[in-house]
């Protein structure tokens, strides 16, 4: 007669703690899986026939190093852009008529998103240059409800992270940053507001599931 050593089952887990592991992935798979879907679907298929800006790909994430400063000269760490999705504008402190037609179509681009505006920031990213925007403009980009975030960044920083299209200047275009702080998006800075709408419109029904309005 021959005995046959087989491995016990561990006394220690019973059926319905397994049961309850099995549980506990299938809920987080869940909660994952619309997060994984809308990065997949701009990341990887790219649909590019559906997008009237240029969608950037690989996407170029902030340099956590991005020496930001506010208007006070006040470091602002670069990690405190994450959590919203960034309308961003690139202009020179002067801020001439273009300038100013760029940041006021930026506010009712905002405003047009209605209810899912809270999801959206303003950003304008000056080269620093020894300036300050004059008075009037300051006074427009601050006013409460629709305040810009304006912060300086050296030039070279900042041409090393965004990058405008061939024969265009980083003032000449918006650039979309999504809450993860990647720049995903380029559109024309003169646009057509109903077609960079209906870019903005996709992007936030994407990630609706997982990204929420305020930092």
């Amino acid at each position: 007669m021959s005995f046959a050593v087989h491995s016990l089952p561990d006394p220690r887990v019973t059926p319905q703690q397994r049961a309850g592991r099995w549980k506990m992935f299938l809920v987080l798979a869940l909660c994952a899986a619309p997060v994984v879907a809308s990065y997949f679907t701009f990341y990887v298929v790219k649909p590019h026939g559906s997008a009237y800006g240029d969608l950037i790909t690989p996407t170029a994430e902030i340099p956590a190093d991005l020496p930001l400063t506010d208007l006070q000269g006040h470091p602002v760490p670069a990690e405190s852009l994450k959590g919203q999705w960034l309308l961003a504008v690139v202009q020179p402190s002067a801020c001439e008529a273009a300038c100013e037609r760029q940041l006021y179509v930026q506010r009712q681009l905002r405003e047009m998103l209605g209810k899912e505006r809270g999801r959206v920031d303003k950003l304008w990213l000056i080269p620093q240059d020894g300036s300050l925007p004059r008075a009037e403009v300051l006074a427009a980009v601050g006013q409460k409800g629709v305040e810009v975030q304006v912060l300086q960044v050296p030039r070279d920083r900042l041409e090393a992270w965004l990058k405008p299209a061939p024969g265009k200047t980083l003032s000449d275009h918006f650039y979309v940053i999504d809450p993860i702080g990647r720049w995903m998006l380029r559109a024309p800075g003169d646009p057509d507001p109903k077609k960079l709408k209906a870019d903005l419109d996709k992007l936030l029904r994407a990630s609706a599931s997982w990204d929420k309005a305020g930092r």
